[in-house]
C-alpha cells in the first residue's frame, strides 16, 4: 500500500491549518524541514530535510531511528518527528546523540561556540571513513 498526501494547493487556508488532511508543503526543491526529537526525553536530536519519497518510506516502515509519532506545524511546512533512539544512540554524523552539542556564547564581544560536553558515542572516521 502506497501512502498518499493531499495537495495543499487544493485546500483552503482553514482546511490546511485546522482540517484533518495531511498536505505537506514541500519547498521549491521538494523538501520539508523535519525536526527529530527523542520521544522519551524531549531532547532535540537533529534538523534535516525530507523529500516526499523519504516521508512516505518513513510512514510506511516507521524507520527513522524508531518512529513513535510525526506532528506537523500549523501551515504544514515543517515536521516534528518523535523517535526512540536505536543502534549506537547517536543521531548526529559526528557520533553524538544530538547535532546540538555546541552553544553560542558571547566572549569579549564576539559570538563563539562552546562545547556542551556531549560525548561521542562512535568514531565517525571508523563509520564513514572520513
Amino acid at each position: 500500500m502506497s501512502i498518499t498526501f493531499a495537495d495543499p494547493a487544493g485546500l483552503s487556508h482553514d482546511a490546511l491549518e485546522e482540517g484533518d488532511r495531511f498536505a505537506p508543503r514541500f519547498d521549491d526543491k521538494g523538501l520539508l524541514t523535519a525536526i527529530t526529537i527523542e520521544a522519551a526525553t524531549g531532547a532535540v536530536l537533529m534538523v534535516a530535510h525530507m523529500n516526499a519519497a523519504a516521508l512516505t518510506l518513513t510512514l510506511e516502515t516507521g524507520e527513522v531511528q524508531k518512529l513513535k509519532e510525526i506532528r506537523v506545524d500549523c501551515d504544514q511546512d515543517a515536521l516534528l518527528v518523535l523517535v526512540e533512539q536505536t543502534g549506537r544512540g547517536a543521531a548526529c554524523h559526528t557520533g553524538r546523540k544530538t547535532c546540538f552539542y555546541r552553544r553560542v556564547a558571547v566572549i569579549g564581544g564576539e559570538a563563539r561556540l562552546e562545547d556542551t560536553g556531549e560525548p561521542r558515542l562512535f568514531d565517525p572516521k571508523l563509520v564513514y571513513g572520513r
